[in-house]
């Protein structure tokens, strides 16, 4: 059995990295760092900027690369020319505190369709221990006329 590729676009870490720069992705030092045939693999420190005042890590903080990480994905599944993915709502389930080191998100899609994605999120600590599981649901729409001059996502 053959798995089918899913990216349109060639999807690089260094241009994925590049178009994060002045973003909150670039804010909270979140780095793509793996892409395969099916999924796109970002990690980010946990440190004084993601915790919350206990001292770990804020929900919010693995939300954003959660949402980040499959957004990023999604985006390089449809024609950049014509169309642009925007979340439509993120569930996550946090399952166990981080206090320091990196945790590591796998985006994998678990529908790729017309109008809509939707993107399984697995976030694990630098011990892989599963911390948070996550469903992110993007709109698929189509770019506005003065968007469509400028191209692919830049």
């Amino acid at each position: 059995m053959s798995i089918k590729k899913i990216w349109v676009h060639l999807l690089s870490l260094e241009e994925v990295n590049r178009r994060s720069k002045n973003t909150l992705s670039d804010h909270l030092n979140i780095d793509f760092v793996d892409v395969g045939d099916r999924h796109l693999t970002a990690r980010m420190p946990v440190e004084s900027r993601t915790h919350q005042p206990m001292g770990i890590m804020h929900g919010g903080a693995s939300a954003a690369l959660a949402e980040t990480v499959a957004s990023a994905a999604a985006n390089y599944c449809v024609d950049q020319k014509e169309k642009v993915c925007v979340g439509l709502e993120l569930n996550i389930n946090h399952l166990r505190p981080v206090q320091s080191g990196f945790i590591e998100a796998i985006a994998e899609p678990l529908h790729l369709g017309r109008t809509t994605q939707v993107w399984d999120i697995k976030i694990h600590d630098s011990q892989q221990r599963l911390v948070s599981v996550a469903r992110l649901t993007l709109a698929v729409i189509e770019k506005r006329i003065e968007q469509r001059k400028e191209g692919p996502l830049s």
